[in-house]
């Protein structure tokens, strides 16, 4: 069995594949090493994402606070969709923040942002918040065979996506998106663990891809847990989850 630190290390290296290739290419800025690429094209795929069925029908959205999907959080709230955004980090026991379009007397573009954000949108903590029709994720790379999913490196979206999924409020009802480049479209297996979560909807400015049928989605594998996030993450100790967890709701 390939260990947790294995997959680790396969990860890293799909990432420098890509971050170097994306640099190289110049579609993605000088200096997107550990980071979400803020690709070239966002603003292409995120209204290819607008135009599918999967966002139309969507009510509620969660999209990651990348600068990438900056464009694909501005259209939910132009097409008047309740979003919720995660808090950097998940460093507050209300994790997430929510922006409700029929109430925000802050413009649209600027709400959305990740700096403006936690000024003009109230936190909620997961018990609070409504399931969710879609899910907007970033990625670093993509397996075009399956839909696998690598980030960045930090764990936040899945953690963010286990504690919606052990609530109830992501099941397989839940269509999962990425916005990416071609570049990070990889054509081979990626390495992936027990807590990772595939994607539904691959949208990239010039294709979509589309995956399933989905499994259910991971909740918090406690095994996989850092310490730092234990300590640093009030929502992974409280009552709350746990009931809900081990309740298997």
């Amino acid at each position: 069995m390939t260990s947790l630190a294995e997959i680790d290390r396969a990860k890293q290296t799909v990432r420098q594949h890509v971050w170097n290739l994306l640099e190289r290419e110049g579609t993605a800025p000088i200096g997107v090493h550990g980071h979400i690429p803020d690709f070239v094209g966002k603003d292409t795929a995120a209204d290819r994402l607008a135009n599918l069925e999967a966002w139309k029908a969507a009510r509620v959205i969660k999209c990651n606070p990348d600068r990438a999907q900056l464009p694909v959080r501005i259209r939910a709230l132009l097409d008047g969709k309740l979003l919720y955004m995660a808090v950097p980090r998940l460093a507050t026991p209300k994790p997430f923040y929510l922006l409700d379009p029929t109430t925000l007397t802050t413009p649209f573009d600027i709400a959305a942002t990740s700096t403006r954000a936690p000024e003009v949108a109230p936190t909620v903590a997961v018990n609070e918040m409504q399931p969710i029709d879609l899910i907007v994720c970033g990625s670093v790379a993509i397996s075009r065979y399956d839909g696998t999913r690598i980030g960045k490196g930090a764990g936040y979206s899945d953690l963010e996506v286990a504690l919606l999924a052990d609530a109830g409020l992501a099941t397989t009802d839940t269509t999962i998106a990425t916005t990416v480049h071609e570049s990070q479209l990889l054509d081979s297996d990626l390495p992936h663990a027990a807590h990772d979560f595939p994607v539904d909807l691959v949208v990239t400015p010039h294709e979509v891809l589309s995956f399933g049928p989905r499994k259910d989605l991971p909740g918090i594998v406690t095994t996989h847990l850092r310490p730092d996030q234990l300590d640093q993450i009030p929502a992974l100790s409280d009552p709350a989850h746990d009931a809900e967890r081990y309740s298997g709701r």
